[in-house]
């Protein structure tokens, strides 16, 4: 039976870890490290504790589930994977090198398992290119555009919509859910208008033409610099 870390790491290994996921000399393979050192300081976001740390080997940057950990305390980051050229746009920062791992004790054991995945989930942020796409609007109560959602967010936040789009990124099984990226050819790239992510439990294919109703959210952050100012949660595959 596979733990949820150890599918996590499955998903992993599948993404590329790097800021920029076109350019392969960022990439780096998830080797498993541990990183002990003395915290001297600390940048919490929504879902993350960053740490810069002092080693043997020298200061460095790692990254875990949120946690209370105080200045000049000494940690353990456990099952670290190295992050090369990160770039966290919440803390507005590029990081040379930074571990994603799970904090060793208590704090650890009860943020481990959402870290794990959140930190599989941070290659979520961008959608490969792709061609022409034109998609026909959903039909019914509550449909909107790709472009429709996104533009006039603040006005649909918490409220249901139905969106119709070609699936152009799909990653399963993250924090219990599926992860599909959407597009219609409404919005621009330019402005980032033209793709929405939609969370759900149904499964799609990317190439898939589907049409979801889900729950409008504003302002996700799901740490590692990784947010999201709208998008689709708890969605529905309607047939």
């Amino acid at each position: 039976m596979k733990t949820p870390f150890t599918i996590c790491m499955m998903v992993a290994a599948t993404f590329a870890w790097a800021a920029d996921p076109a350019d392969p000399a960022t990439r780096v393979p998830p080797n498993f490290t541990v990183i002990t050192g003395e915290v001297l300081e600390i940048r919490d976001v929504e879902s993350y504790t960053y740490l810069r740390l002092k080693t043997k080997d020298g200061e460095t940057w790692a990254a875990v589930g949120r946690a209370p950990v105080g200045q000049g305390a000494v940690v353990t980051v456990e099952k670290a994977v190295a992050m090369k050229n990160f770039q966290s746009k919440t803390l507005q920062k590029v990081f040379p090198t930074i571990y994603f791992g799970t904090l060793a004790g208590a704090a650890g054991s009860k943020s481990g398992a959402r870290n794990e995945m959140a930190a599989a989930h941070s290659g979520l942020a961008s959608t490969p290119a792709t061609g022409d796409i034109q998609v026909s609007k959903a039909t019914g109560a509550n449909a909107r555009t790709v472009a429709e959602i996104i533009t006039k967010g603040a006005e649909l936040k918490d409220k249901p919509v139905l969106v119709r789009g070609n699936v152009v990124k799909y990653n399963p099984g993250i924090m219990g859910k599926n992860w599909i990226h959407l597009r219609d050819g409404s919005g621009s790239e330019a402005n980032n208008t033209n793709d929405i992510l939609v969370t759900s439990l149904n499964h799609a294919k990317v190439g898939d033409v589907a049409t979801l109703a889900g729950v409008v959210r504003t302002d996700k952050d799901f740490g590692a610099g990784y947010a999201y100012k709208v998008m689709v949660e708890d969605a529905t595959l309607q047939k």
